[in-house]
């Protein structure tokens, strides 16, 4: 949830939210040009998909 508070500081919309179960991994893509995305793990831990 820390990044999706931190995307809507930043006034970036949040275009995908997507839970995979087989993965148990969340998905988002933001920004105006969907130029942000990003992978959480189940762990909490996430990292920007480039």
């Amino acid at each position: 949830m820390f990044l999706c508070q931190l995307l809507s500081n930043l006034y970036q919309p949040i275009q995908v939210f997507r839970y995979d179960q087989k993965l148990e991994t969340l998905y988002i893509q933001a920004g105006r040009a969907d130029e942000i995305a990003a992978i959480i793990n189940q762990d909490g831990n996430w990292n920007f998909v480039l």
